[in-house]
């Protein structure tokens, strides 16, 4: 385990979008000890057969600082990554939710940035997610863990795979360029609110420019009240004009900080709703989700949902997914009340 992965578990409790709490499902496990985890996970890979339970009680129950220094422990007395040995005797969607859980969190996002941008056609679903739902200091966690995994800025490879406004957002947000103050300037909120009105609804063609600029460099308290004042003003919710005025991944990407804005944890949810309820369960959106958000927000996550949906998130992944993958999904999503 590399002091550059060892350094960046801390981004995982940096708060997204500013907010103070922490609120996950996953906590610290007291009187952790990594070399007993350790040698029960290596019993549980060596034996005859592998012991599924062992594997899925011990990394769902462990934060993520503690499983790194499982994998520490592991490597030293076994001589072999617990992500490789893991990869060897898992396999599906359950070895890809082990894999996650032992990554540190800005690896993690690192490589599924890779995952959206390589093989034929871009996933831009997934570069719309993680730049608009990561604070400026996860996306800098992220842009570091990729140079270190990749010898190249992640700046300039997303480049190669987006184009046009779109590009222009997501390199902007890439940037991490997001004011972080959390003052707010009611009247700076109504100007920037008669800007976006006039470069959109006022208007014959809409200037995208504005929005982008504004939606991507204000800080999130400011752009709540220049939620409220462009709803005062124009009638409409920014959200609405935005899908009035505009289509396609700009139109996506917009929106979504908008969500974003309001509610990372209910963009989150209606993201989670979506993996499950379309055609077709999406698993690695689930398991991007549930761990990424495990040890910040989980437990708003599962609120947001039971609010937008009537349903609580725990019994939806019990109906729509099978296996060991869904028994780690439980474990760490955890019963309502928990």
């Amino acid at each position: 385990m590399s002091s550059v992965w060892l350094n960046m578990f801390i981004y995982q409790h940096i708060p997204c979008f500013a907010k103070s709490t922490v609120h996950g499902t996953v906590k610290e496990k007291p009187g952790f000890n990594a070399g007993e985890d350790a040698a029960a996970l290596r019993k549980a890979i060596e034996g005859i057969g592998t012991t599924e339970k062992t594997l899925i009680d011990i990394l769902t129950q462990r934060s993520n600082a503690q499983r790194q220094l499982i994998c520490k422990a592991y490597q030293d007395a076994t001589g072999r990554t617990l992500c490789d040995d893991l990869e060897g005797d898992t396999h599906g969607h359950f070895e890809d939710i082990l894999v996650a859980l032992v990554t540190p969190p800005a690896k993690f996002d690192c490589q599924e940035f890779i995952r959206a941008i390589k093989g034929a056609g871009t996933n831009e679903s997934i570069l719309i997610e993680l730049f608009a739902s990561r604070s400026n200091h996860q996306i800098k966690a992220m842009c570091d863990a990729y140079l270190a995994e990749t010898g190249r800025a992640l700046i300039h490879d997303l480049k190669s795979e987006v184009s046009g406004d779109f590009e222009k957002t997501l390199l902007i947000l890439a940037e991490g360029k997001r004011v972080e103050s959390t003052n707010v300037d009611v009247a700076k909120a109504k100007e920037d609110a008669k800007i976006l009105y006039e470069a959109g609804e006022k208007k014959w063609g809409t200037d995208e420019s504005k929005f982008i600029d504004i939606l991507c460099h204000r800080s999130v308290p400011q752009l709540r009240q220049t939620l409220v004042e462009y709803k005062s003003l124009s009638g409409k919710t920014l959200q609405e004009s935005i899908e009035r005025e505009m289509s396609g991944r700009l139109e996506e990407i917009l929106v979504a900080i908008v969500k974003c804005v309001k509610s990372v944890p209910a963009y989150l949810a209606e993201r989670l709703y979506k993996s499950m309820k379309g055609a077709g369960t999406t698993e690695s959106t689930l398991t991007r989700i549930i761990v990424s958000r495990s040890e910040l927000d989980l437990q708003e996550i599962k609120a947001e949902y039971k609010k937008l949906f009537g349903t609580s998130l725990y019994s939806d992944i019990e109906s729509e997914t099978s296996g060991d993958f869904r028994q780690t999904l439980l474990k760490i999503c955890g019963e309502d009340g928990k």
